[in-house]
């Protein structure tokens, strides 16, 4: 048994440096932009823009408007930073419009399950309150756009 656990370390540590040794010497590529591109991107005032959507972020929230992906400085790196950004999509749910799907309807369910055990019955309350608000003001947004 030790022999075979020796021979098993030696192997994979052999193994180990041989890929080592394989990325060190690889050849290294270029940026894939030049030199312009770089100076327009650490401008001072450059706009961030969504790592999704690509839609310019002119605003300090933590999710883009356009198609509701994290952005901002920090994304969900921190773990500090990830609660908020959870507490902040949640709270999206319930005061929001949000182009309301069925599977985004069962994704806030789910998350209140998950996260609001025994107080998802009056967060789901809230989210499908929230949602015949959004529809009624989408439906009267069309009504007013067709009397145009």
């Amino acid at each position: 048994m030790r022999i075979e656990t020796l021979a098993l370390l030696i192997i994979g540590t052999a193994f180990g440096c041989r890929i080592f040794v394989w990325l060190r010497e690889a050849t290294r590529t270029p940026d894939p932009w030049g030199p312009e591109v770089e100076e327009a991107v650490e401008a001072e005032d450059a706009t961030p823009l969504c790592p999704h959507c690509l839609a310019p972020q002119e605003h300090n929230g933590w999710f883009c408007p356009e198609c509701g992906h994290t952005c901002g400085q920090y994304g969900n790196y921190l773990p500090s930073v990830y609660i908020f950004s959870i507490g902040q999509g949640v709270r999206g749910g319930v005061e929001q419009r949000n182009p309301w799907s069925p599977l985004v309807t069962a994704g806030y369910v789910f998350i209140a399950l998950g996260y609001f055990t025994v107080v998802a019955p009056v967060y789901c309350l809230f989210l499908f309150i929230n949602r015949s608000r959004s529809r009624r003001l989408q439906e009267a947004e069309a009504n007013a756009s067709e009397a145009i």
